[in-house]
């Protein structure tokens, strides 16, 4: 490593993609409850959109089963409304201020379909990280070609970021690999 070049610096970028990637695929649902299920529905309550969980808590009491307790019972409509545009495929069931949310099984076809969405998301972090690697690589070659590195530098820069990158494409691939186990468990 050279005094030009900071390796925690892509490491902190490529982690929170990496983050950001995991944060996407426990979205998904894979045939049993999680609260991060209802982690993209935002509900229209106290005149701006707001993320479920900031309107109640949500419990999971059974592996098919998701309780929403609602604070403000005003709310309860929007939240059920919400979640059953979400295109989640669950149907709510409201019990005064509770909002219970049964988790049907995944068909066959709807996981064959989670698993390709998960695969996008796979290729759409390899393709963040391969442009974090890119940004690097421009910035060391203007630093070679500005002479505050030398060519020797500069190649063993380059190897290390490559190797990096590497590293978190296996990641990736291996995140990837366990949540399409995941959904195509039956």
């Amino acid at each position: 490593m050279t005094e030009n070049f900071d390796e925690n610096l892509i490491k902190q970028r490529m982690d929170k993609t990496l983050i950001s990637f995991q944060n996407d695929l426990n979205t998904l649902r894979a045939g049993r409850a999680t609260i991060n299920m209802l982690d993209t529905v935002l509900v229209e309550a106290y005149g701006s959109k707001v993320p479920i969980n900031q309107l109640g808590n949500i419990n999971v009491p059974e592996p098919r089963l998701l309780v929403i307790s609602v604070w403000d019972s005003s709310n309860v409509e929007q939240v059920e409304k919400s979640i059953r545009e979400s295109n989640l495929g669950l149907n709510p069931m409201i019990e005064g201020n509770l909002i219970r949310l049964p988790i049907p099984p995944l068909s066959e076809e709807r996981r064959i379909e989670l698993s390709k969405v998960a695969g996008k998301y796979a290729e759409n972090t390899r393709v963040s990280l391969r442009n974090i690697r890119r940004d690097i690589i421009e910035d060391i070659r203007k630093k070679e070609k500005n002479k505050e590195m030398s060519a020797d530098e500069k190649h063993k820069s380059e190897e290390i970021v490559q190797s990096i990158t590497n590293e978190y494409v296996n990641n990736v691939d291996k995140i990837l690999s366990n949540k399409e186990k995941e959904i195509l468990e039956v």
